[in-house]
């Protein structure tokens, strides 16, 4: 078995997109997007430049770098495995506790869109009331000593385009979170309050925050999925392993222009909420039936529970009849 190379020239490609947050998520979804639209011919202005903000990210700087910023990503279908090298990415930024190389990075006016897949904790939200918490501890140090969040660093960049006369870029969460955007907003505003209330009100008014949907299952690497490269011939310690299904359903909110990246399968539309709320009924809906009588039948696995006909037949009759109307 070999694995599917870039079908363009990566040495033509520039930067347009700088993403924080270079797990196992962005490198099976977004990159695999833009590795498609180059593959057409297309888009390759659009490059990205990979940026991290914690001490765990040069691990993954220095693997990637290594290989020449390609990521394997091995699709895990039930008729055979097949990996591809995925080349939109076509540099990694220092990791630097000050983010001084990223955000200038951010500031260069190439860069259209800067993108995020930290996680849902990296956005400091209260869970007691589900909103921007500015005492968290990394905030109030952020606020104290700027820069050390990737909010920080934004906030940094967009004051540095704003005094150069330089067009705020796109703040794109890739996260999965209901309204992603409206989150990354209230973070950033948040963080920026803290020390200058009026350039707050100036990201407020200036800067996008498209709400985005997306989906793929792409579990944590390990021992298992190191062995499924070498199998193609690679020797990649941070191979990425998925599903074959993946969804990305995004507001179309780019003022600086951004990828056209409808032509590779992304549902461009203002109804974000609509999807999220069939993805939740459905998918997490679903689990749901399949995981507690699975639960108590003692059944450990999904594809198990999928097997039982009991169960096959409480998901058919709750999705067919209950969530789907």
């Amino acid at each position: 078995m070999k694995p599917h190379l870039p079908a363009y020239d990566r040495s033509k490609l520039t930067p347009g997109i700088v993403h924080i947050g270079l797990g196992n998520f962005h490198r099976a979804h977004m990159a695999v997007y833009l590795d498609d639209l180059f593959a057409l011919g297309q888009g390759h202005d659009w490059a990205i430049l990979g940026a991290g903000v914690r001490e765990g990210d040069a691990k993954m700087r220095e693997a990637l770098i290594a290989q020449d910023c390609l990521s394997t990503v091995i699709e895990l279908d039930p008729k055979g495995k097949s990996a591809r090298r995925i080349g939109s990415m076509i540099g990694f930024l220092p990791v630097e506790p000050h983010n001084g190389a990223l955000i200038v990075a951010m500031s260069d006016p190439a860069i259209r869109i800067v993108s995020l897949t930290v996680t849902e904790g990296g956005y400091f939200i209260d869970p007691a009331t589900g909103a921007f918490d500015p005492t968290h501890p990394e905030i109030v140090a952020d606020a104290a000593r700027p820069h050390r969040t990737a909010f920080g660093a934004i906030i940094a960049a967009l004051k540095a385009r704003r005094a150069a006369g330089v067009p705020p870029f796109t703040v794109m969460s890739c996260d999965n979170l209901p309204g992603n955007g409206h989150v990354t907003q209230a973070a950033l505003t948040g963080l920026a309050r803290l020390s200058d209330p009026a350039l707050a009100d100036w990201i407020a008014s200036n800067v996008a925050f498209p709400n985005g949907m997306v989906d793929r299952i792409t579990p944590a690497t390990g021992p298992r999925e190191r062995a499924m490269a070498q199998a193609f011939g690679l020797d990649d310690p941070v191979p990425v392993t998925c599903e074959p299904f993946r969804q990305w359903v995004l507001e179309d909110n780019f003022p600086q222009g951004r990828p056209a990246l409808e032509k590779v399968g992304v549902t461009l539309t203002p109804h974000v909420h609509a999807y999220e709320l069939m993805k939740i009924r459905i998918l997490n809906g679903g689990h749901a039936t399949i995981a507690y009588p699975g639960g108590l039948l003692d059944i450990e696995y999904v594809h198990e529970a999928m097997a039982h006909p009991l169960i096959r037949g409480f998901l058919d009759k709750v999705e067919t009849e209950e969530v789907i109307p």
